[in-house]
């Protein structure tokens, strides 16, 4: 099975990927941290780094499928093309594909979690501008990834009760 996490930065959506992929077992390819591989490499920023961290992210997954795991991919997906990308391995590969949309309904609690967040990955740094910048250019889930299996989880919840809801999903 592929799982692809969607939803931008400051939702919680690494936090809810990394414990249902703990509780059931499942690989996690993040991109985040492959784009940040990228940058540290010295590609300048104004390539298209988001981009190939998505096809190393692809490769990774494909191989991790192939050798007959799951894999779940934590990335902002928040374009149709990136939805599209894994609706295309699933299907190349046979497998099953389900997506794990994760928001913050409140805007003033996604905005402390962006402020407050001190990332690991010093190459790769986030402002609120920027995450409301994403918020507009996040599109509507359409063709064929629209057709595909998804949960909407709210980071507003608990985290159990997030996880609760995304592993039984996934069990259906």
């Amino acid at each position: 099975m592929l799982v692809a996490m969607a939803g931008l930065p400051g939702t919680g959506k690494s936090t809810i990927g990394q414990v249902v992929a703990s509780r059931l077992g499942l690989p996690v390819v993040p991109v985040d941290p492959i784009e940040t591989a990228i940058l540290q490499a010295g590609i300048a920023t104004d390539q298209p780094t988001g981009l190939a961290a998505y096809l190393v992210a692809e490769t990774l997954a494909e191989r991790v499928i192939t050798a007959g795991s799951g894999v779940l991919v934590d990335a902002v997906n928040a374009v149709a093309p990136a939805r599209e990308q894994w609706v295309n391995l699933a299907n190349r590969l046979g497998e099953p594909i389900r997506f794990i949309e994760v928001i913050c309904s409140d805007p003033e609690l996604h905005r402390s979690r962006i402020e407050g967040w001190r990332r690991s990955m010093p190459h790769i740094q986030l402002t609120w501008n920027a995450v409301e910048q994403s918020l507009e250019e996040y599109s509507e889930w359409s063709g064929d990834s629209a057709a595909v299996a998804r949960i909407t989880l709210d980071s507003v919840e608990p985290l159990g009760v997030n996880v609760e809801r995304a592993v039984a999903f996934l069990a259906s």
